[in-house]
């Protein structure tokens, strides 16, 4: 069957198509919000790009930015885009290392949806001379997505980016 129903976008849905959006400032992870994952039946790679994360350093209360790259192989749910949007925006006052907010992204995620594989990697502009770049990642144990996840997380970065535009 091609597209969803009325039924099914309303079904687990409230973020998307409402006017009447709150920003959240302060980390939420109930905003996330799922839905069905219509091809279940194959591996596919969703990519969400985010280059707008804020949070701020658990020290000095400064803010960090960062292009955050979501990727994952869906099982039967998948994260709605706007609540995930939401949700990355409620880390713009909280305030913990760039590690552990990849890391809560990750667990969040994994939570939420179950999926197959999954991976976060923060990209974060420079303060005091140094910018850090943590990635992680899943894959669902006793699973091909374990070992697929153990050979990225060893070659994730054999060839890293020129940086000279941060």
């Amino acid at each position: 069957m091609a597209g969803r129903n009325e039924e099914e976008l309303k079904k687990d849905i409230s973020l998307l198509g409402n006017q009447g959006t709150t920003y959240t400032f302060e980390y939420d992870p109930s905003i996330l919000e799922t839905f069905e994952n219509k091809h279940q039946n194959r591996d596919y790679f969703v990519k969400f790009n985010c280059p707008e994360f804020t949070s701020l350093c658990p020290m000095t209360g400064q803010p960090d930015f960062a292009t955050i790259y979501i990727s994952y192989i869906p099982d039967v749910k998948m994260v709605e885009s706007k609540s995930l949007k939401l949700y990355l925006f409620s880390f713009r006052n909280h305030g913990d290392f760039h590690e552990d907010c990849m890391n809560i992204i990750l667990n969040d995620l994994v939570e939420l949806m179950d999926p197959r594989y999954i991976e976060v990697w923060g990209k974060f502009t420079p303060r005091g001379g140094i910018s850090i770049d943590p990635y992680t990642n899943y894959g669902r144990p006793g699973t091909k997505y374990e070992k697929m996840a153990e050979y990225r997380m060893m070659n994730h970065d054999l060839y890293p980016e020129t940086v000279d535009n941060r």
